[in-house]
């Protein structure tokens, strides 16, 4: 919105200029009429006059943060007070002027008390607002002297008002979680989260990504504690009291958001990471007790992925260690503190549910921070994708090296979906953004999902042997530094040879993707194929495009591949062709950003699944060549289902709707043996719900009790569950029952919506049990709680009543998910306690007309009931809006 009136309005005094030299203006005074004439007319156009006066304003730039003072060594010297979420703190900084002589330093520091500051064991004066720390040092240092503060503090993190954003919903900094064992269900934890700048919090610092500094950590913690920090472990200090010290220390510059302290009873599993001279490594995995059996099985990939992105960059792991956390009520999916990787109790899952998905995307994401964010920082918030895009594009990486190319294109194309989703609710902004209105905005689905994908453009233009070339000297020119995206693009051109500022200016200082009509024509006589390609996307706040895609031709000689260069508004290519067009398939690497729309004949589909390589040409194949709904479409279909890729097997199931009746036989044959023998739970779960519709009764009766006994998936087991919930409820809430022991997140959240679904009273001990043991991790928490409040909205008032301790007892058992989203649950169930109070009030007239006196009075009793529950809920609807954690 703001930058298109800056596109529109140059082209107006452009205009007015072409005018007034027509009349014969020259030199100065030419500029003076042009002026003149100018604000004539703005004087009659109040709306340009306030574009005018916008224009005489600097547009907002948040430019990286001005160094000063360069920090040199942060020691920290901590211990707790647990019942009152307090950190007792002891700050050694060593530091110097940058370049300009200074007498003083000025530290972030949020809302702590600051008890002294001292230089030599001499006092220091300062100043303390409550955010910035002023101290000032005695006397003028140069660049060429270090000096060295001691402060002492408390931090007090429960004392000062939070905020947060949808990526990272709190900046408290530092987060004592069940600190006085008041909760038996959640193991007492310590814990720090310091992006954006959130590690002011805990200890004085200058809290900006471009500020770097080595480290070194002190933790005094009782005997039964468990610490983790960032670099090295150097050993413990009995102190001879039930506690000890703990000493970390990374050599090592970083940058202060990514310090990371954890402390809690956690169990330890050790692993490692042999380099390449034989050294090895720890990599550690630090979890609850109860899941000490599983850790290696959620982390044990780690070592190979740190083997592997050393590999590809070219760039060894840098850091001393490489550990991983999961701690309780985190305020984001994970964080890449250095060497001490923080995770979400979403990750704790068990080897079977593995089975069913695992986080091995996100612990490559936050592995590859180590080289992109740890390693080379960004030095502005505003250039956050340098730390991000690099991060969602290990993911591809990984997922490339470990499953294959389809996979890998499968879930891209679900991140170039959460852009699009972005995009269209309006949030449209150049990747590298400098006129945000928050520094939290940043972390959106440009930083990451857009990004990710013009990376892979970037590489598919370039090809590997240049594109990982260029990385390699990106982190090696800048390691330990800060940088911006100038960089990243130098590095590149000075390895490929070309300039890039083309590409960079359009996909990092661009807004939007281009809009793409694809056309074809084909002359038999002229024995040729005509591409046309628009671009179609408004090009007063996005650009003009250059496009270097690949298209792939198939004729009678086979195939062809053409690279070419979209340019223009409307740019043509012509291909010869030998015999028969079969297929053309645009962007034949499927790495375009952008949404694109081919027009061609749907018999090439046929074509293009037999002969397409890739993921998406076999998936655009499938959906758009079904539609032709005849004997090769049929067959194409019938054939797909048995398809190496999962998910193409998933979308043939989908267009089974298409096939007669002969052919749908086929096809529940063929799935039948999927739902047997299929290595994807993702198959065997779809194909159940596909035999739901072309089964006998009895049969598909028999087909889900014979999936919940045998298979291994607890997804399949879910969707089992649910489809003989619609068949035979009785049937499906026995075995429900018999399984709601089973320790699986997913297991009890699938049975509370088999439970929610049937609303039967008597399930209700059931949620009372789930609701209060906590057991319920990540999303599935929030299952459970939407089925706890479908489930009540469905029972009688005495039952109804019952809702409210379950709702206060488990939003605060619950954790960080059920926090966030009981609101809503709790505002739906209002809505059906008004909606019953309503029909109640309805019902009550119609006795009262009737003359029923006492049927009358027993449901105003009812209804005084309502009312009564309704303000209850209401109250406590108000008392968590007002909770400042959230």
């Amino acid at each position: 919105m703001k930058n298109s009136w800056l596109l529109i309005l140059p082209g107006c005094l452009f205009l007015t200029a072409c005018g007034t030299t027509k009349e014969g203006s020259k030199g100065n005074e030419e500029k003076e009429i042009v002026s003149e004439i100018m604000w004539n007319e703005l004087e009659t156009a109040p709306d340009t006059m306030e574009v005018m006066r916008d224009l005489t304003k600097r547009k907002l730039f948040h430019a990286s943060e001005t160094i000063v003072t360069d920090l040199i060594h942060t020691k920290l010297e901590v211990r707790f007070n647990w019942n009152q979420s307090q950190l007792i703190g002891r700050e050694t900084l060593t530091a110097k002027a940058h370049f300009y002589p200074t007498d003083s330093l000025i530290l972030d520091a949020k809302g702590m008390e600051i008890k002294s500051v001292t230089k030599d064991h001499s006092p220091l004066n300062y100043k303390y607002d409550g955010a910035f720390l002023r101290i000032h040092l005695g006397k003028n240092y140069t660049r060429h002297e270090n000096y060295q503060l001691v402060i002492d503090y408390v931090a007090k993190p429960e004392e000062r008002k939070t905020s947060g954003s949808a990526a990272i919903t709190s900046d408290k900094g530092l987060y004592f979680i069940n600190p006085k064992g008041e909760d038996p269900n959640v193991m007492p934890q310590i814990w720090t989260q310091g992006e954006t700048e959130a590690s002011s919090v805990w200890f004085p610092t200058i809290d900006a990504p471009n500020i770097k500094t080595s480290q070194e950590m002190l933790i005094t913690v009782a005997n039964k504690y468990k610490t983790l920090s960032n670099g090295k472990f150097l050993g413990s200090k009995d102190n001879g009291d039930g506690t000890r010290t703990d000493h970390w220390k990374q050599d090592l510059p970083h940058a202060p958001y990514l310090f990371m302290m954890g402390v809690g009873a956690f169990k330890v599993v050790e692993d490692k990471y042999i380099r390449k001279n034989g050294e090895q490594m720890p990599v550690h995995y630090y979890v609850e007790p109860e899941w000490e059996e599983h850790a290696q099985a959620i982390f044990g990939e780690t070592p190979a992925m740190i083997a592997f992105f050393s590999e590809l960059t070219g760039v060894p792991f840098a850091w001393d260690k490489y550990h991983q956390i999961v701690v309780r009520d985190y305020v984001s999916g994970a964080m890449e503190n250095t060497g001490a990787v923080i995770f979400g109790d979403y990750a704790y899952k068990t080897k079977r549910e593995l089975l069913d998905e695992n986080d091995q995307s996100t612990i490559a994401h936050e592995l590859f921070h180590h080289w992109f964010g740890d390693l080379v920082t960004c030095e502005s918030w505003s250039n956050l994708p340098l730390n991000e895009s690099f991060a969602n594009y290990s993911q591809y990486l990984w997922d490339e090296h470990r499953y294959g190319l389809d996979q890998a294109d499968y879930y891209a194309e679900s991140e170039k979906d959460g852009y699009f989703a972005s995009f269209g609710s309006g949030n449209s902004h150049d990747l590298i953004w400098y006129d945000y209105d928050d520094k939290e905005q940043m972390f959106d689905a440009h930083s990451y999902n857009k990004g990710g994908r013009i990376l892979h453009m970037l590489r598919s233009y370039l090809g590997d042997s240049a594109f990982f070339g260029g990385l390699k000297l990106y982190l090696q020119r800048n390691q330990f530094k800060a940088a911006e995206f100038h960089q990243l693009r130098l590095a590149f051109e000075e390895v490929c040879g070309e300039d890039l500022n083309w590409f960079f200016d359009q996909w990092f200082q661009g807004s939007g993707h281009p809009i793409l009509d694809v056309e074809q024509y084909f002359s038999k006589e002229n024995k040729e194929v005509t591409i046309t390609v628009f671009q179609n996307q408004e090009l007063g706040t996005t650009p003009l495009y250059k496009l270097p895609v690949q298209i792939m031709v198939y004729d009678d000689a086979g195939e062809h591949l053409h690279r070419v260069t979209i340019e223009k508004l409307e740019s043509k290519f012509t291909f010869p062709i030998s015999g028969v067009l079969h297929n053309v398939i645009f962007d034949y690497q499927q790495s375009l950003l952008g949404e694109i729309k081919v027009y061609k004949p749907k018999e090439q589909y046929i074509h293009q699944y037999e002969h397409g390589k890739r993921y998406l040409a076999r998936r655009d194949a499938l959906i758009h060549g079904a539609e032709l709904r005849d004997s090769s479409s049929a067959e194409m279909i019938l054939k797909a289902l048995n398809d190496p890729f999962w998910d193409i097997r998933l979308q043939a199931m989908e267009r089974a709707s298409y096939l007669n009746e002969t052919d749908r036989e086929r096809a529940s044959d063929i799935v039948r043996k999927l739902v047997d023998r299929d290595p994807s739970p993702h198959v065997r779960a779809t194909g159940l719900s596909f035999l739901s519709s072309l089964l006998l009764k009895s049969d598909m009766i028999r087909l889900c009790r014979e999936r919940i006994e045998k298979d291994s998936s607890y997804q399949v087991i879910g969707t089992a569950l649910s489809e003989l919930n619609k068949i035979d409820i009785r049937e499906a809430s026995s075995l429900a029952q018999s399984l709601e022991k089973e320790p699986a997140s997913k297991m009890k959240a699938a049975i509370a919506q088999i439970y929610a679904k049937n609303a039967q009273e008597s399930k209700l001990s059931f949620f009372e049990h789930l609701l209060d043991q906590g057991s319920v991790k990540g999303y599935d928490a929030i299952i459970c709680l939407n089925s706890f409040t479908v489930f009540m909205s469905q029972q009688r008032t005495e039952i109804q009543e019952k809702a409210l301790p379950i709702y206060q007892n488990y939003r605060e058992k619950g954790g960080l998910y059920t926090r966030m989203f009981m609101p809503q649950n709790i505002a739906y169930f209002v809505s059906i306690l008004e909606q019953k109070k309503k029909e109640l009030g309805d019902e009550i007239s119609s006795l009262d007309n009737a003359g029923k006196t006492v049927e009358a009075t027993q449901k105003r009793n009812e209804e005084m009931k309502l009312d009564k529950l309704i303000g209850e809920f209401q109250n406590y609807a108000e008392k968590i809006a007002s909770d400042k954690r959230f």
